[in-house]
């Protein structure tokens, strides 16, 4: 794949193609851990460093174990416990580094594991037939179009508790509206493909 080639994979993949806002995957994440911009942020590091890492890991071990023993059959309980292990890992570090940020993350966290665009993204890289070095650097504008994505919608909540804002739409429904129209307007990104 040439330079110009992964320039337009990362690109489409933040903008266009966006984890959450158009493949929907994250989405009980992005919506719980949007009300703070700052706790946001942390999510989506924590995310990005998770998947990134998730997306090298599966690759190397679907291109250097699983394949050439004919053990492809395997791949989703591999990768399910490798995210599984990634997410512990950065659980204890941000315990112990991080408290701040381990405590305003809260039952999110371990939530990663269960995350589907982490598992959904070492299952693209399967089916899209990349590389390692091709599907970490997918994995890695997943995940920075994921963190893109909760920053501006916890941006935009945040905001949001300034106005006033009609009975019925006030808590949940608001910010569904938030995020169909989020979604409307990256969707105008896809002109860029």
């Amino acid at each position: 794949m040439s330079f110009s080639a992964i320039v337009i994979l990362v690109v489409t993949t933040i903008l266009a193609n966006n984890v959450v806002l158009s493949q929907f995957l994250g989405i009980c994440s992005f919506l719980g851990v949007s009300q703070k911009t700052e706790t946001a942020s942390g999510m989506g590091g924590a995310l990005t460093f998770v998947l990134t890492l998730a997306s090298f890991v599966c690759g190397v071990l679907y291109h250097l174990v699983l394949v050439p023993f004919h053990l492809e059959y395997l791949k989703t309980i591999v990768f399910i416990l490798i995210v599984a292990a990634l997410v512990q890992f950065v659980e204890m570090f941000l315990k112990k580094y991080m408290h701040s940020l381990y405590e305003a993350l809260g039952i999110y966290l371990p939530l990663i594991t269960t995350n589907c665009a982490v598992l959904g993204v070492a299952l693209l890289n399967v089916q899209k037939d990349y590389n390692i070095l091709v599907g970490t650097i997918y994995g890695l504008a997943t995940a920075i179009g994921y963190w893109v994505a909760i920053v501006i919608l916890s941006f935009l909540r945040e905001k949001m508790t300034d106005n006033e804002i009609p009975g019925p739409f006030k808590g949940f429904p608001i910010v569904m509206v938030t995020s169909a129209l989020m979604s409307i307007a990256f969707f105008g990104f896809a002109g860029l493909k």
